[in-house]
């Protein structure tokens, strides 16, 4: 069994949603004063790689720490959309059709645009590929466990509102945001595990994001 992961390192600095902060790491006990290492983390809850929850966005609704680990977990399939650019942003349903079958077999449809490449650069936050509405509904129709990007959203940054995380979120669809390195995903399928933390009333939670294969 071997894993790759799919996930960026958490450091302060890192690109962050506009709007939030960037994490703070503080070294508060160290080795040489202490006999012991040990950190302070100050971060928002969508930092980095991370999943969002139904109560990300409707109020009420799950949030990770009552969701079932099993639902962080389950096969996935890789859709190349390499071929869309900031002309062409748009992922539509005929993009997703010619994987209809592998998608009907999957838990996790992961959405490989490269715009990972971008991370650290101001263009990663604008013009990226994402899901029209009509594609995200068709993705509902599946029993899908979640749905991942390597983009810094699910929702277009060009588009008022939040309609594709709704539409997800409210199927207990969840969404997987900033994910890295998809290029090194087999075509044959493998398995996807997003395990988030457990702490209370988590709307979203960083992940170490992983495929197994």
């Amino acid at each position: 069994m071997r894993t790759i992961d799919l996930s960026h390192t958490i450091k302060d600095g890192m690109p962050v949603f506009p709007g939030t902060e960037t994490p703070s790491i503080e070294n508060v006990f160290t080795h040489e004063m202490h006999g012991f290492q040990e950190h302070r983390l100050t971060l928002f809850s969508h930092v980095g790689t991370h999943v969002d929850a139904p109560a990300h966005m409707i109020k009420g609704a799950l949030t990770l720490d009552q969701i079932s680990t099993d639902k962080f977990i389950g096969p996935g399939v890789c859709i190349n959309c390499t071929a869309k650019n900031s002309q062409t942003p748009t992922i539509t349903i005929d993009d997703l059709i010619p994987y209809e079958s592998e998608i009907s077999e999957s838990d996790f449809v992961i959405l490989n645009s490269g715009w990972y490449k971008k991370w650290g650069k101001n263009e990663y936050f604008t013009h990226y590929p994402a899901l029209t509405p009509e594609a995200a509904r068709w993705l509902v129709d599946f029993d899908l466990k979640g749905v991942g990007v390597d983009v810094i959203s699910i929702d277009s940054a060009e588009l008022s509102g939040y309609e594709i995380h709704n539409i997800l979120l409210e199927q207990n669809i969840l969404a997987i945001e900033n994910l890295n390195s998809l290029h090194l995903l087999p075509e044959d399928g493998f398995i996807f595990s997003c395990l988030p933390l457990k702490y209370d009333q988590a709307d979203g939670s960083p992940v170490r994001a992983i495929a197994i294969y």
